[in-house]
């Protein structure tokens, strides 16, 4: 339900600021999912008479939920809708090639500066309803037409084809008509609010590991940039954004318009300006809002910087998981225990990863959607070099975001079991393991040895060389620092009892 609510409110104009000048009132409103949908509020001028009225609007996005429509007069003239109807299947070569299927047609074939007139029959027009590109599937078998040409078959048109005249039931864009009737005549501007698949948003994070940058940590500068693309078949002029950022419940099968007048009265809320991108906790999720009203065309990728923060202060991590299990992925528990081989084959590659905190305390502090962040450090030369990069999931204020950007090149490690015992009768097993981990750089590296104890849930460290720390219910760290061209070797034995 809160979900069905949140969407009501962005159809009836919530989430919209009424800090704008009266004459931006006729501008598209968008809010961006980043969950390819949005939902579009637009002004449509009518004149109606007394009666029974109908109404077309071509104006509408490819790839509309029908059953999402909603559309009133904002000053309250009582509407009446006795039928609404969509069509998306506007005139092109190939739905014109679909009506004449299995009939012979003129093909006009340029020959030097003459033109000649060819017939062929249409086998199969390659004609792919625009649903099926929507959702993401093309239909197999289709998207070339086949057309025979003297008893011959060939993929491809033979030449420019000639179809008779348009009916008059055709029609150039995806509309919807309406049957409206009132008993208030005269012009006014409708509103219409819509959800349609097509169009997308997502963040992307570019982090320079600054000069100023030590041996205990990073120091960061970050540019944030959002990514918008429209593939909804519609542009949309001068239109004021907003991006929601958030895991928003999404059905296939979407049905509001019949409960969304009683959130039409909602007063809006009113922030402080920001200079390009504004931010707001709204129910469960965060909105991004464009300060500037902006064109998004059909087919465009449209970018805006909304975070830039300098000196965050990070810290490159290096982390040796040396055991290797991916080939045991479908054991299940009591073949984990089982199996003397489990666990033996070894990881020689060392992790690096980046942590830094998303805290005011750290130049940053702001909710961060989920996104893409580059890492990139400058070389002598002065020239920015990439390092690496990797996905955020949505990360509130305040929270530690620690990324994986790669495998170091100077630090290798090595893992060996060196003794192993089974009691199967007392039910108990020791096994003893020896990690070296080498480090062939220049100065010295801190590195976390992760050691899993996967063999059953009761265990207990007997020896260890290294002092550790328990991460998880099944997790050791041993913490080393490793000398420049130096070596450190972590020796531990783990008693499992069942």
């Amino acid at each position: 339900m809160k979900n069905l609510i949140l969407l009501l409110c962005c159809l009836s104009g919530l989430a919209f600021t009424q800090d704008k000048p009266a004459d931006d009132d006729n501008a598209p409103a968008l809010t961006i999912y980043n969950q390819n949908f949005f939902v579009a509020r637009e002004r449509l001028p009518m004149e109606l008479k007394a009666g029974v009225n109908h109404i077309d609007f071509t104006g509408i996005a490819a790839h509309l939920e029908p059953d999402s429509v909603i559309l009133r007069d904002p000053n309250g003239r009582a509407l009446q809708i006795l039928e609404q109807n969509y069509r998306n299947d506007p005139i092109s070569q190939e739905l014109l090639l679909s009506f004449y299927e299995g009939k012979t047609i003129d093909f006009m074939v340029p020959r030097g500066e003459k033109q000649e007139i060819l017939k062929g029959k249409i086998i199969r027009s390659g004609y792919v309803p625009s649903a099926g590109f929507a959702n993401g599937y093309p239909q197999p078998g289709y998207g070339q037409p086949l057309i025979e040409v003297d008893g011959v078959l060939r993929f491809g048109l033979p030449g420019q084809p000639l179809f008779p005249a348009l009916t008059g039931d055709s029609i150039l864009k995806p509309t919807l008509s309406w049957e409206l009737e009132t008993n208030e005549p005269g012009k006014f501007n409708a509103e219409i609010s819509y959800v349609s698949g097509g169009m997308s948003w997502q963040a992307d994070y570019n982090l320079v590991v600054s000069d100023k940058s030590t041996a205990k940590f990073d120091v960061l500068d970050m540019v944030g940039w959002v990514t918008m693309r429209n593939q909804s078949g519609k542009t949309f002029e001068n239109a004021r954004i907003k991006l929601l950022a958030g895991d928003v419940n999404k059905l296939q099968d979407v049905t509001v318009a019949g409960r969304a007048y009683a959130a039409m009265a909602k007063a809006a809320d009113q922030e402080a300006m920001a200079p390009v991108v504004r931010e707001k906790s709204f129910d469960e999720f965060h909105l991004y809002t464009l300060e500037r009203p902006t064109t998004l065309r059909d087919q465009q990728t449209k970018q805006v910087e909304f975070v830039r923060a300098t000196s965050i202060h990070g810290q490159r991590i290096y982390l040796y998981d040396g055991v290797r299990t991916d080939q045991y992925a479908y054991y299940n528990p009591e073949q984990i225990r089982n199996e003397p081989s489990y666990g033996t084959q070894s990881n020689p590659k060392v992790w690096v990863m980046e942590e830094f905190k998303n805290a005011d305390t750290n130049h940053l502090g702001i909710p961060l959607p989920k996104g893409k962040l580059r890492f990139y450090r400058r070389d002598i030369d002065g020239h920015l070099e990439f390092v690496g990069e990797n996905q955020i999931d949505h990360t509130p204020k305040d929270e530690t975001i620690r990324v994986y950007t790669g495998n170091a090149f100077d630090a290798v490690g090595e893992r060996k079991r060196t003794n192993f015992h089974v009691e199967s009768s007392q039910h108990w097993m020791d096994e003893t393991f020896e990690i070296r981990v080498r480090n062939h750089k220049k100065e010295p590296v801190n590195v976390r040895i992760v050691e899993h104890l996967y063999r059953w849930t009761n265990w207990k460290l007997t020896e260890q060389s290294t002092e550790s720390r328990k991460t998880d219910a099944q997790t050791m760290e041993f913490p080393v620092t490793i000398a420049p061209d130096g070596e450190q070797v972590v020796n531990y034995t783990v008693h499992y009892s069942w």
